[in-house]
């Protein structure tokens, strides 16, 4: 029966001789949680978990385009599209979308991720041509305007080399790298770093009725299955980032798990990024039916998830969330 092993995650400069580094990073861990799909989870000691997956929970991440994996990260949602979730058409105009950049550049983002279709639930897929048009020029303009990394959002090889050639550097698919066969070889080809999620179908139909027997095992398997299968195909894991996918095919109940269980995905040997910003069972959670007055949820979800280890917080409201970090990590 395959076993799982979720680091109990700890901190401070209260370590005992016998602790693990997470991911090389500042946190550490003196036992782990074994799971398995029958049967109880058993509370383990570290020097018990088999040694290739302990290598994996605590070796470094390698830097993935340009940006250090031993400290958080802020990722800032750049949406040019009129119909996403939060902010459809806000920075739909190329001005705006300019402007909003420059306020998250000013405020201490790390990487820019710009995305040209709606995945919300329920959006229908946009054409390539359309996708390109909205995207490529906006990454020229802010390439011009800075040398911060800046990620393609795009399921489609055709957007994501118009985008790397007006200056973008990374991939992230919500597909995982599955709905167009030609954008794996691509990045592979280009050297470029991706970003693998879990969706449980596509988005316009994910949240009808998702469903699972185990959904923090499946979604770990499901990412460990397409890593292997992106490394085959000449993407090294050290250019890979997991996402489990948080509100992608998933209910309130399957995100709340993810998110508890989040220090189970280091096993992938891989950063992790989270996009929680904004989402709805942060709404039906804190009460507030209107996306763009949840940050303070966004923001304490994902402190939450930095206290796991992820290194990646994918985010709208950049400065309030790096304000907040700032401030985590001062009291840490």
């Amino acid at each position: 029966m395959t076993a799982y092993f979720r680091p109990l995650v700890q901190h401070g400069p209260a370590r005992p001789e016998d602790a693990h580094p997470l991911a090389g990073g500042a946190l550490w861990f003196t036992h782990a949680e074994a799971l398995r799909r029958e049967g109880p989870a058993e509370p383990i000691p570290a020097a018990e978990i088999p040694g290739d997956v302990l290598a994996r929970l605590t070796a470094a991440r390698a830097p993935v385009a340009g940006l250090d994996m031993g400290q958080p990260q802020i990722m800032g949602i750049v949406n040019v599209t009129p119909d996403s979730f939060s902010d459809g058409g806000q920075h739909y105009a190329h001005d705006a979308a300019l402007a909003a950049v420059q306020q998250m550049v000013a405020a201490g983002v790390a990487i820019l991720d710009i995305g040209g279709e709606s995945t919300r639930p329920g959006a229908a897929e946009v054409p390539e041509a359309e996708e390109i048009a909205r995207t490529a020029p906006v990454i020229a303009s802010i390439r011009a305007l800075t040398g911060l990394p800046i990620s393609i959002d795009t399921r489609k090889a055709a957007v994501a080399r118009a985008a790397i050639d007006a200056g973008a550097d990374l991939v992230n698919d919500v597909s995982g790298l599955t709905f167009d066969p030609a954008l794996a070889p691509y990045c592979a080809g280009a050297g470029l770093p991706v970003c693998v999620m879990h969706a449980q179908g596509d988005p316009e139909t994910m949240q009808d009725d998702p469903r699972y027997g185990d959904v923090l095992l499946e979604v770990y398997d499901f990412l460990e299955t397409r890593i292997a299968a992106l490394e085959a195909a000449g993407i090294p894991r050290a250019r890979i980032l997991a996402d489990p996918g948080i509100g992608f095919g998933k209910s309130q109940a399957h995100n709340l798990t993810l998110l508890k269980n989040l220090s189970l995905f280091h096993g992938l040997g891989c950063p992790v990024l989270l996009g929680v910003s904004r989402k709805a069972f942060i709404g039906r959670i804190g009460g507030e039916p209107q996306a763009a007055r949840r940050a303070p949820g966004s923001i304490a979800v994902g402190l939450a998830a930095l206290a796991q280890g992820v290194q990646i917080l994918r985010v709208h409201d950049v400065p309030e969330t790096v304000q907040a970090l700032r401030l985590w990590q001062a009291v840490r």
